[in-house]
């Protein structure tokens, strides 16, 4: 079907556009951004263990990750703009549902279903910008595409842990509504009179359906492994089962199926493979630790949400300015020296983080956080750029979709992961402390003398001692778990080279350059 495409935007109605846009793309990731240094408000409000916190997380940046392509199909199928304001009217729905559920499992479908229709807006919204601008000016709409791009996940944390603070968690969902009606009525009122060339595409429902059971599977094993005993519970048996069955079934289907939900013939090759998975295992550890971090902040030293998403500001100082700097840096030499210095960059902020003793004090945060945010602004263009290098224009489109539903959902595996390495490593430290510290120590006896001295009761004073104790086995739990991640950085630092060098054309047409542009941000979308 082909109808007739009207005028681009122009005055007001223009710059409307761009900020409706740029606000939609922020208020999806600021969903997940702010939400982290929430998740203990959310525990206490919906009474639920911490850990059982984070499946409302997770579970959403799954559906984020299977939104994703979805978008894409539909603006074949559909257009657009139409898609894209159906999905910010669910997006409304499903947070005045999260607003007012009570109790867990509602709470959790709505934070799915609020997942599913955000990402089913981020390829729809850079498809749009990209379409009003004419050709000479494609850079100036990408560039404002990326600035909304980066700003929840540095700005989110601190804001969403102002909000918990002062208004209440709920208060995230209930302003997500007025702002997502609007854009989507907004969106849809300006380009009401707007056709769109849609083109016929079979959907393939059964490769989506595998896709959705291997994904839902293995988050819920992650989610719910440590509760039920792993392997000593049928219930996760079958999960593991369900899990193993779907992989098999879906690649076999996959690779036989004409046009099939994901490109995996893809993976043929070497840099895609290499780049898509260093960008996904970067990820994992980047969000996964970021989120670990702001729980225990908050849980284990008491740190109000606002201060505990306070420590992760100095990050945006230099994350956007590396980003541009590094973007031209690639048009004129290899990806693979700038990814790897990238990856050793991160490796040595958490070995720096491993380290920490004293996290009650904002100056041993704050200048990891800050060389952090350099190496941010460093890691996706080149892993990107080495991840498109040598595929076709054609095939380029199918490759940022695998890349941003694998990124996007590895974040939600790195939460579940480092809770995992958090649960095991503390009593292993807890059980270290008990066999050294003993009553026939001396910094044990030192240590009950200051607490008496400071007007504790014997047994208060061993309570109190017990908390500490507790507290600082938290700590190097954490430690661990940074320690972990500075030893993977290293190992996909050296990993890097194993792709082939990456040579820009000496001349590439405008149209080449920005589409590129494009696909690299698009694949680097929750920087």
């Amino acid at each position: 079907m082909s109808l007739i495409y009207h005028k681009r935007l122009r005055g007001w109605r223009f710059v409307l556009f761009n900020l409706c846009l740029g606000l939609g793309h922020a208020v999806v990731i600021f969903n997940a951004g702010a939400y982290i240094a929430m998740l203990p408000r959310v525990a206490g409000g919906l009474s639920i263990p911490p850990s059982f916190a984070t499946w409302t997380q997770t579970d959403y940046m799954t559906s984020l990750a299977l939104g994703f392509p979805i978008g894409t199909w539909l603006a074949r199928q559909k257009g657009e703009y139409r898609p894209f304001a159906w999905a910010f009217f669910i997006f409304a729905l499903a947070s005045a549902a999260c607003a007012y559920s009570t109790s867990l499992y509602p709470y959790l479908a709505a934070r799915i279903v609020l997942g599913f229709a955000g990402g089913v807006t981020l390829p729809l919204g850079q498809a749009m910008i990209m379409k009003e601008y004419p050709d000479r000016r494609k850079s100036i709409g990408i560039g404002i595409w990326s600035i909304f791009t980066l700003t929840p996940f540095t700005f989110g944390p601190p804001i969403g842990g102002w909000i918990a603070d002062n208004l209440g968690w709920r208060w995230l969902f209930i302003l997500n509504v007025p702002v997502a009606l609007a854009i989507g009525g907004i969106v849809a009122a300006l380009l009401s009179r707007r056709g769109a060339k849609t083109v016929f595409s079979h959907f393939d429902w059964v490769g989506f359906g595998l896709l959705t059971a291997l994904m839902g599977s293995f988050q819920t094993l992650l989610n719910q492994g440590n509760d039920w005993d792993w392997t000593n519970s049928g219930y996760i048996q079958a999960v593991i089962f369900t899990c193993v069955a779907s992989l098999l079934y879906w690649i076999v289907w996959e690779l036989g199926h004409r046009r099939p939900f994901l490109d995996i013939g893809l993976f043929a090759h070497r840099n895609f493979t290499l780049g898509v998975v260093l960008l996904s295992v970067g990820f994992l550890f980047f969000q996964g630790l970021l989120s670990l971090l702001i729980v225990q902040l908050q849980l284990a030293l008491g740190y109000s949400s606002f201060l505990a998403g306070l420590v992760f500001l100095p990050m945006a100082i230099f994350a956007k300015p590396v980003a541009s700097i590094f973007h031209e840096v690639l048009k004129r030499c290899d990806a693979r020296p700038l990814a790897s210095c990238s990856l050793l960059g991160f490796a040595g902020v958490y070995f720096w983080l491993s380290r920490l003793d004293d996290p009650s004090s904002f100056a041993d945060l704050f200048w990891p956080k800050l060389v952090e945010g350099i190496c941010l602004g460093s890691f996706f263009a080149p892993l990107t750029a080495l991840m498109l290098h040598g595929l076709p224009p054609p095939r380029q489109a199918r490759a940022v979709e695998i890349a941003g539903l694998m990124r996007i959902w590895a974040g939600a595996i790195g939460i579940s992961l480092q809770t995992i390495v958090l649960y095991r490593r503390t009593p292993f430290h807890m059980t270290r402390a008990a066999e050294t510290v003993t009553p026939f120590d001396p910094s044990f006896d030192q240590a009950m003398e200051s607490l008496a001295g400071a007007g504790f009761s014997e047994a208060t004073a061993t309570l109190q001692f017990a908390k500490i104790a507790k507290q600082q086995m938290a700590i190097h739990a954490v430690n661990d778990a940074f320690w972990l991640a500075g030893c993977a950085f290293t190992v996909m630092a050296l990993l890097v080279w194993l792709a082939q060098p990456t040579r820009p054309p000496r001349r590439a047409s405008l149209t080449q350059s920005l589409r590129r542009r494009a696909l690299e941000l698009l694949a680097g979308e929750e920087a």
